[in-house]
């Protein structure tokens, strides 16, 4: 199914992206020990990336154009997977039922997975059509491409992860150049239509009660209660505040998640444990390294040797970017708690290997440029 390139010179290998990108994870699972000390999810995630690794150079030493090409395939697998996730089969954690456990395999989140195959198929749609502006039909297409997924997901629920499809295709619109009229359609319809349907979850008890008050915990703070559904985002602020400047370096005696009043530090609030345990300048050379990598992805777009595989890594960076700024704005406290992990950092083997076979890909692509 993967066709390995042959003759692949070392020196086309994108060895700064690479390493930046094992650095990130590797500064996660300290981070995630820091989190956690008395329990093993750092040792998990440490032959989680392992496996991750062991995927990346898979994809990276592949013909990404041969996968893009098998995009249908692995896009209808993806649904199939998450149509599973509905099923007996399927496990709830949290009140989500977003995991799917399967003999040998074991349990993993198939809507991290299935953003791979999205962004192939939204890729080998959208990289075939002619150098002319987007048409109502081929919008309407992309839509229901992206719909396939983001629907599935919803129904868990698990609206968290439903959000990080969204900049994919909004990315790859973008790079295919949509009309404007389109977009203020959309930018209107979302106007009329978020409110709306609020309003119907609220009355109809599909938005539930712990929801709403997350939202209004973010809208007006003050009057939610601090040790009830404001209890996440109180204490994410006042971990982050504990860091200070350089944090307090894994004093456990001290530490907010250590002392169980973070609520999930290794995976929602992983952000916060950074801040907590290497306080601002941690955080900012955190955010600099995350800056250094994308510039890297974006860079790569642009010496991508065809259409495809600019969209390809055009979406990866926009999805990144839209994590990153989601999980940041979580710990501190001016979004909801949506549940969004933050790339590279999170503990959890489906979202750091999906992130590592996405990176595969941008390398790959990189690397495809030198062949005739």
């Amino acid at each position: 199914m993967v066709a390995i390139l042959e003759k692949r010179d070392l020196r086309d290998f994108d060895w700064l992206t690479s390493l930046l990108a094992i650095s990130i994870a590797c500064f996660g699972i300290w981070q995630i020990r820091n989190a956690l000390p008395t329990e093993g999810y750092w040792t998990k995630q440490v032959i989680g990336l392992g496996i991750a690794l062991f995927a990346f150079i898979i994809i990276a030493f592949s013909d990404y154009r041969r996968i893009i090409d098998l995009a249908p395939f692995f896009y209808g697998f993806g649904l199939f997977l998450l149509f599973l996730v509905l099923t007996p089969l399927g496990v709830e954690v949290n009140g989500q039922t977003a995991w799917l456990k399967l003999p040998i395999v074991g349990q993993f989140q198939p809507s991290e997975f299935v953003k791979i195959p999205t962004v192939l198929m939204l890729a080998k749609y959208f990289g075939a059509r002619r150098n002319t502006p987007l048409s109502l039909k081929e919008t309407v297409i992309g839509g229901l491409i992206l719909g396939g997924p983001v629907g599935l997901i919803m129904l868990e629920p698990d609206a968290g992860q439903a959000m990080t499809y969204f900049p994919i295709l909004a990315a790859m619109m973008f790079l295919s150049a949509i009309k404007i009229r389109y977009v203020l359609i959309v930018l209107v319809a979302a106007a009329v239509f978020i409110p709306t349907s609020y309003m119907v979850g609220v009355k109809t008890g599909m938005i539930k009660r712990y929801q709403q008050e997350r939202i209004n915990a973010i809208i007006d703070p003050e009057s939610v209660d601090p040790r009830g559904f404001g209890y996440h985002t109180v204490q994410s602020v006042i971990t982050v505040g504990k860091g200070g400047l350089s944090g307090i370096k894994g004093d456990t005696e001290t530490s907010q998640s250590v002392l169980k009043f973070l609520p999930e530090p290794h995976t929602d609030f992983i952000f916060a444990v950074t801040a907590e345990n290497t306080g601002f300048i941690g955080c900012v050379s955190l955010l600099l390294a995350y800056a250094l990598l994308i510039s890297r992805l974006i860079a790569g777009a642009r010496q991508a040797s065809d259409r495809p595989g600019m969209l390809v890594i055009m979406s990866i960076a926009t999805a990144m970017v839209f994590q990153i700024f989601i999980n940041v704005g979580m710990a501190l406290g001016f979004l909801p708690v949506i549940g969004v992990p933050l790339p590279l950092m999170s503990a959890g083997l489906s979202a750091i290997l999906s992130t590592f076979i996405a990176i595969g890909f941008v390398v790959s692509i990189k690397m495809r440029r030198f062949v005739n």
